[in-house]
């Protein structure tokens, strides 16, 4: 499937079932030769061929079964900037639609609009752009809310973040968003050393808003006094924060050694080392607390050359995205397809291991495992289709194939 825009195909299945047989990656187990039905976009169906009960099977018909690749649950990507071109600081339906199609044909059947460090009114207006966009049916990849990152970051630290933009957390910007758009805002990402960082952490644990920590300048013991606070998450982990030593732990050393926290990672080979992601996977995999990510800025997608992220000018050069001073580490260009297999083939986790990293646990993040992230019966048919070398061939969303 090429990085190009997809076009929805009419929901299939609405009256009849749709078979798809191939290797079937179920949450904890792989079927070589496995089945999973769907009508009217959602699973009535998985696990072998033969279990396919009679009733089901006369409904299905002739109806053929799709291939024999790789068949994984969407993907969802809960830190992502935009693709295709488009900035979701930008946010219009047509940007959202540019975005939101691309990843879809990448595999990515949710995600979260993130935002940039920008003044209030530019976050408003995202907000907004959002919110009217779910008000209607998505065609392409869910957005399930937003993913404010920043302004509330360390200065020391801002990354590709505009350090103009950047201020101290204010807890009353939060509740008047919560307050105009309820359950919007999915999560908030801050330095938690920061004066108000606290008090801005037990509200959103308050609302069950996902607290994270990103762009930062905590000690281990800044670290821990957030968590007991209610912060439980830590953006793109080991990229703009205080690293581990071994006389001070730092922000690294504390995502690394509490099991009360997740963990995202960008696995581009370009953001942080195979060996760092393994040590980071050894740690958190076990306790469903890996959560990879693309941090995908809107170079996603398309060729080398100069972009933007938020309001700053960033170089793409062999896929690599940089801000044009300075050299920052600028996002990335990648799709969650290509993390997926960069976790499989580089860092060598199992694939059930990657796909709980890329599917159900930042369902879980977002509370919305019990209708999507992984294939069992009576969710949302959120599938993917993965030729033999871990590529796309097909994917589909509620039930709707997303073709090019």
């Amino acid at each position: 499937m090429s990085e190009t825009n997809p076009k929805v195909s009419e929901a299939e299945g609405e009256k009849s079932i749709t078979l798809l047989r191939g290797r079937l990656l179920l949450a904890d187990e792989l079927l070589e030769d496995g089945l999973i039905a769907w009508r009217a976009g959602k699973i009535v169906y998985a696990g072998i061929p033969k279990g396919l009960p009679e009733s089901l099977r006369q409904e299905a018909g002739a109806i053929p079964a799709k291939g024999k690749g790789l068949i994984v649950p969407g993907f969802i990507d809960i830190h992502v900037h935009g693709g295709n071109g488009e900035d979701f600081m930008d946010a219009s339906p047509d940007v959202l639609d540019k975005i939101t199609s691309f990843h879809s044909s990448q595999g990515t059947t949710a995600m979260l609009a993130t935002s940039m460090t920008a003044p209030k009114e530019r976050l408003d207006h995202v907000l907004a752009e959002v919110n009217r966009y779910r008000s209607d049916e998505m065609p392409y990849a869910q957005l399930e809310g937003v993913h404010l990152e920043g302004p509330f970051f360390s200065p020391k630290w801002p990354g590709a973040q505009n350090p103009d933009h950047i201020v101290l957390p204010d807890v009353s910007w939060l509740q008047g968003w919560e307050k105009q758009y309820p359950g919007l805002i999915r999560q908030v990402t801050l330095a938690p050393e920061r004066e108000g960082a606290l008090e801005v952490i037990s509200w959103l644990r308050e609302q069950r808003i996902t607290a994270a920590l990103g762009h930062t300048d905590a000690t281990y013991d800044d670290v821990q006094r957030a968590v007991e606070a209610g912060l439980h998450h830590a953006v793109h982990t080991f990229n703009a924060m205080t690293p581990l030593h071994h006389r001070e732990p730092g922000t690294a050393g504390a995502v690394l050694s509490d099991p009360r926290i997740s963990a995202e990672v960008i696995a581009d080979g370009i953001h942080v080392h195979p060996a760092a992601i393994s040590i980071l996977a050894q740690l958190k995999q076990g306790n469903d607390q890996l959560v990879l990510i693309t941090d995908a800025m809107s170079a996603a997608g398309l060729e080398d050359g100069e972009y933007k992220i938020g309001d700053l000018p960033v170089i793409v050069k062999n896929g690599e995205a940089r801000l044009k001073e300075g050299g920052a580490l600028a996002g990335s260009t990648l799709t969650m397809v290509r993390g997926f297999r960069y976790l499989v083939q580089e860092v060598g986790l199992s694939l059930i291991a990657a796909s709980r990293a890329a599917s159900l646990t930042p369902a879980r993040l977002l509370g919305i495992d019990h209708r999507t992230g992984s294939m069992t019966k009576g969710k949302q048919a959120d599938i993917v289709l993965l030729n033999e070398d871990l590529e796309i061939d097909t994917v589909w969303v509620k039930g709707r194939r997303i073709s090019c």
